[in-house]
């Protein structure tokens, strides 16, 4: 676990980093978005991914990494629109953003800490290609649960499908990261 842990935070490291030079070039602007269209950003980057590891090739510059890393930003960005107040603000201060950021990654890393107990890291033992298939159902789940208005009979919430997605997604990048 304590492997585990170092690699988590050091891809944890490289994604809050770009998250916070993203937001220098474009300020707060992802807080103009409803959780549905963040939802939809995470898709397009996950069909991205797919489509790209069933075709083995790709014809733009952007690689497999970096659409990995999006997923967890927006997954952060989908955690915090989905507890902002309506009076947020669009244009947050970069400490409150930042803050906000650190606050829902906590939250994440939490919920991968236990998880992992449980389950006994079987994450490793997976293919990259399966955590894009498990996050692009996990944004199915999302979908369905924001057209029944974040109503749900026995399932878990929009929540807990986007900490799913970002853990996964953290995961693909560690394998990434360090040829796992």
């Amino acid at each position: 676990m304590q492997k585990t842990l170092l690699q988590y935070n050091q891809i944890v490291t490289m994604c809050r980093d770009i998250f916070e030079k993203k937001m220098k070039d474009y300020g707060t602007s992802w807080r103009i978005l409803r959780a549905e269209s963040v939802t939809d950003q995470i898709y397009i980057k996950a069909q991205r991914i797919q489509s790209i590891e069933q075709k083995k090739a790709q014809m733009i510059g952007d690689d497999i990494r970096s659409e990995f890393i999006g997923i967890v930003n927006y997954g952060i960005i989908g955690l915090i629109q989905l507890e902002a107040a309506v009076d947020l603000p669009v244009n947050l201060e970069p400490d409150d953003a930042m803050s906000l950021y650190e606050r829902h990654l906590d939250r994440v890393r939490t919920l991968m800490i236990a998880k992992n107990h449980d389950y006994g890291e079987a994450w490793r033992s997976m293919r990259i290609s399966s955590y894009t298939d498990l996050i692009l159902m996990k944004i199915y789940r999302t979908k369905q649960i924001e057209d029944n208005l974040g109503q749900t009979m026995v399932s878990e919430g929009i929540d807990a499908n986007y900490m799913d997605m970002i853990n996964y997604a953290i995961f693909a990048l560690i394998k990434i990261d360090f040829k796992e």
